[in-house]
């Protein structure tokens, strides 16, 4: 790639609270994102690819190694792709697929933006996906060690206090995103995930969420991971952004970003002293990565 102006970057977390010790899967995500941006010159393709991986990866919180919802019966999933070029899809609360970023790179092809529930599943058919149930033995010991964390075992979580214990215990390895940057001045970014650790049915959160968990402009690429709800609160995506399109590095957009969230709201106050965060993102020259905890992670540039 001799043509490119500058080196491509490319950078994938596996969500605030991952283990340092997962990077390799993180790592391996990178270099075959970097193997078909080589191959394709798509920074688009790269991202979609390198997230595929980290899907499939059990560890993780995407794909096959999405949570259960807390019925103990579903797993509804969360992707969205976007690039510089003004290609956006996304889809929520979708079922049995192994690859919901595949999905969401399928509505990208379409007039919609983002599909959810029972529709996204009949698109996905209609489009060929197989059906693929991700619950496995181990997703099910995951439901049931966090079901075991609520601080009232016999609360129901459909009632009022109910949402609020849920909402309020929530931790753990919530999205997998990549970011990607040809050199040549495109931009890419994916997202993916099986939600937070306690969810009622229905719940969707900032990763299939312009603006929220990913944005994509002629400046650079985003993606934020953590709590949803505090991150679409706060457009994340398209904060950080405007700040890199400003004149900010990366890096600095970045820190800037999670200034934000000094302050955890009356509801979070008890249970966290800095709301979980997460912060990836790249431009023409560099790249930038924050989180208030470990987070695996990977960059190749």
């Amino acid at each position: 790639m001799k043509h490119l102006e500058h080196r491509p970057i490319i950078a994938a977390h596996a969500g605030v609270g991952s283990p340092n010790a997962y990077s390799d899967g993180t790592q391996r995500a990178v270099r075959e994102a970097f193997k078909v941006l080589k191959k394709t010159r798509s920074p688009l393709k790269a991202a979609i690819a390198g997230t595929v991986l980290l899907e499939d990866d059990p560890r993780f919180n995407a794909g096959t190694g999405s949570n259960l919802r807390m019925d103990g019966q579903t797993i509804e999933m969360d992707s969205a792709v976007m690039d510089s070029d003004g290609n956006c899809g996304a889809v929520a609360c979708i079922q049995m697929v192994k690859n919901p970023v595949l999905v969401a790179e399928l509505v990208s092809h379409t007039p919609h933006l983002l599909m959810c529930g029972d529709g996204a599943v009949e698109f996905a058919r209609l489009h060929k996906v197989p059906v693929y149930n991700p619950i496995r033995p181990k997703t099910l010991a995951r439901f049931k060690a966090a079901k075991s964390r609520l601080a009232h075992k016999n609360i129901s979580y459909q009632t009022k206090h109910g949402f609020k214990t849920l909402r309020d215990k929530s931790r753990g390895c919530d999205t997998v995103g990549v970011v990607v940057s040809d050199g040549c001045g495109n931009f890419a970014a994916t997202t993916s995930t099986g939600g937070i650790s306690y969810m009622i049915k229905g719940r969707i959160g900032d990763s299939p969420l312009v603006g929220c968990g990913i944005y994509v402009g002629k400046s650079g690429a985003v993606v934020a991971t953590g709590i949803g709800e505090e991150i679409i609160r706060r457009l994340l995506s398209k904060q950080v952004y405007d700040r890199m399109e400003s004149g900010m590095s990366p890096q600095a957009a970045c820190e800037w970003g999670l200034t934000l969230f000094k302050n955890p709201s009356n509801s979070l106050k008890k249970c966290y002293k800095r709301i979980p965060v997460g912060i990836v993102a790249v431009n023409l020259t560099g790249y930038g990565i924050v989180a208030t905890h470990q987070m695996a992670r990977g960059v190749s540039c």
